[in-house]
């Protein structure tokens, strides 16, 4: 990714320092994070190529095509990260301002004329479309002499569809809860984490990494069947973290997700058990970026106080379950399914 990110950088610098300063900032969104989807995608390949009988040296190396595709996938959840950031509002990202207020902040130190903000959220939003970009071009340069790659691009191209549909299905759910009938905002809240987060942080990179060993339909359903329980613990891990965090441990403020009026599970559960008047109070607070420590507090007790979040826990530890389930008996490496648990155990326990 740094040699890749490196390459750009250096085309960009032969149209002008304001090319080369934005390409920077696209460099920049690839620091930090968990690598969870290419330590997916790697460990899918693995649990494939080992099991198909190759020497433990070439499994210890992959080839130049399943890690071109791990990075790829980095840098195509940077760019969902920065369009994501846009469109909650959000402040910070990994500890860092998020990339429409760095962009915003460029904008004021260079005494550039038009409203910071403005200048920010337009930037943001190219940029997002600019790694997309660069996601593409990583991954087709991996491919370039890859056996399998047809069956990797049909994966690849439906994480990228099912990401943008997911991530539009989160928009309407925060604009149609309020009116929802009980019930129906959970489902679509599972429906969300599964489109938005789910398959595309867990399920799609491993199926991507296996296609790429030349997976038989055996393996990749039995790789499917773990990464999606698996992807939506992680996300209804995420929803709990963005609600109870530790800010110096999330890199977020805590109970962010309560300022940018996410509408997840968790909210849902809590929606459906508490009485219509205390419901009224939740909708009207919830979404205000303005909520101070104690309004903060006061929703966090009544989630907690409503069993939403015992339910949304209990769920998680199901999931585990369930994926665990999925790899007995499957023709997968046995190394490689311990590495899978063992991500899927970090995956659900994290605490950021």
């Amino acid at each position: 990714m740094e040699r890749f990110a490196g390459d750009r950088l250096t085309d960009a610098a032969d149209l002008g320092p304001d090319a080369l300063a934005f390409a920077r900032a696209a460099a920049a969104t690839l620091d930090g994070g968990k690598r969870l989807r290419a330590r997916f995608c790697l460990t899918g390949w693995r649990a494939v190529a080992d099991a198909q009988g190759f020497s433990s040296a070439l499994s210890a190396t992959p080839g130049d095509d399943v890690v071109a595709a791990a990075g790829a996938l980095e840098i195509f959840h940077a760019a969902a990260l920065v369009h994501d950031d846009l469109i909650d509002n959000s402040d910070t990202r990994r500890g860092r301002p998020a990339a429409h207020r760095a962009l915003e902040t460029d904008h004021r130190r260079a005494g550039w004329s038009g409203p910071s903000a403005e200048f920010g959220r337009s930037a943001a939003i190219l940029l997002g479309d600019l790694l997309v970009a660069w996601s593409d071009d990583l991954f087709e340069e991996g491919l370039r002499d890859a056996a399998h790659a047809a069956t990797a691009r049909v994966e690849y191209a439906r994480m990228r569809r099912d990401v943008t549909v997911g991530q539009y299905l989160d928009i309407a759910e925060e604009a149609a809860a309020s009116s929802l009938p009980d019930g129906e905002h959970a489902e679509r809240a599972l429906r969300v984490a599964t489109y938005k987060s789910a398959r595309y942080s867990v399920q799609q990179p491993l199926v991507i990494g296996a296609a790429l060993a030349g997976a038989d339909a055996g393996q990749v359903d039995a790789l499917t069947r773990f990464g999606l329980p698996v992807g939506l613990a992680f996300q209804l891990r995420d929803d709990v973290l963005g609600v109870f965090g530790d800010s110096a441990v999330t890199g977020k403020p805590s109970g962010d997700d309560l300022r940018e009026g996410k509408r997840t599970l968790l909210i849902a559960y809590a929606r459906e058990a508490i009485p219509a008047g205390a419901r009224r109070a939740l909708d009207e607070l919830l979404g205000d970026p303005a909520l101070d420590d104690e309004q903060i507090a006061f929703l966090q007790r009544t989630i907690v106080d409503s069993g939403a979040l015992a339910r949304v826990e209990e769920l998680i530890a199901g999931y585990a379950v369930e994926a665990d389930r999925a790899l007995r008996g499957a023709a997968l490496d046995n190394a490689a399914v311990g590495s899978l648990r063992d991500l899927a155990r970090a995956a659900v326990a994290r605490t950021s």
